[in-house]
């Protein structure tokens, strides 16, 4: 992976890692289409810079993030993220076989984008509306759709978690808020595994500048995802998620189109 590719895939993570459009999709689309390998660092990069991106959170809430006299938010936090972390390590393999699909991973952009589109009517009647009224029961049911982006890759960890929040009568922004507060510790603990799993099973992949190449893809998905999670809070306090499942729907198509001509 040259320096390019990982400055264009970080920009992608970026852009993508908040908004219901499933970073992890755009970026194994984005790899193949630069025929950049499925090897090990790679797949370690991939993972990652979305802790990076992610990091962004902290920075943003970071009043509310270090409100170390509420200790109730950190345990709804780990309350939500066990199932993830269950899960992850119960699918990895399946995991890594469909981000090694594109056309899997075409067809599920396009069946998410048709889902995101009845969203709004489905869950339009919100009613809790602060962070302290989210119940331990809500956070675990949220962590459970959480599972849905892990067992599904390409359904969007973000569309799955506010979909989650939604269902629990959650307002749009508010399920927005906790999808990017569950971010951090899922996240946190993805890449922990995954640097582990390469240092037990390839530790030369650490070596010949990768170590340089996680550094400045992290950053710049720090910085990109700053401007991205600022704009999808600003959007959805005006709108829904049509918009979002409509560019699913196109990319999906497109993404099969290319494939079956042998684009990617």
């Amino acid at each position: 992976m040259s320096t390019l590719e990982a400055v264009i895939i970080a920009i992608v993570e970026g852009i993508t890692e908040f908004l219901p459009i499933s970073s992890t999709a755009h970026m194994a689309i984005t790899s193949a289409f630069m025929g950049i390998g499925d090897d090990a660092f790679t797949k370690l990069f991939e993972i990652v810079i979305q802790l990076g991106a992610i990091l962004s959170v902290v920075v943003i809430y970071w009043k509310r993030f270090f409100n170390f006299k509420n200790l109730a938010f950190y345990f709804k936090l780990f309350v939500a993220v066990i199932p993830a972390l269950v899960f992850g390590a119960l699918f990895k393999k399946h995991i890594e076989e469909i981000l090694g699909n594109p056309t899997v991973l075409a067809v599920i952009m396009l069946l998410g984008g048709i889902l995101l589109l009845f969203v709004d009517k489905w869950f339009n009647s919100p009613h809790v509306l602060e962070e302290k009224e989210i119940t331990y029961k809500k956070s675990l049911v949220i962590g459970l759709y959480q599972t849905l982006a892990i067992v599904f890759p390409g359904l969007s960890r973000s569309a799955a978690t506010i979909i989650g929040g939604m269902q629990q009568k959650l307002s749009r922004n508010l399920a927005a808020e906790f999808s990017f507060f569950l971010a951090v510790p899922t996240m946190l603990a993805a890449t922990v595994k995954s640097l582990y799993d390469v240092y037990k099973e390839s530790p030369e992949v650490m070596g010949g500048g990768n170590l340089n190449t996680l550094l400045l893809g992290s950053l710049v998905a720090f910085v990109v995802a700053l401007l991205s999670i600022k704009f999808l809070v600003s959007y959805l306090q005006k709108n829904g998620f049509k918009v979002f499942g409509y560019y699913r729907i196109i990319a999906g198509i497109i993404l099969l189109v290319l494939i079956y001509k042998g684009y990617i």
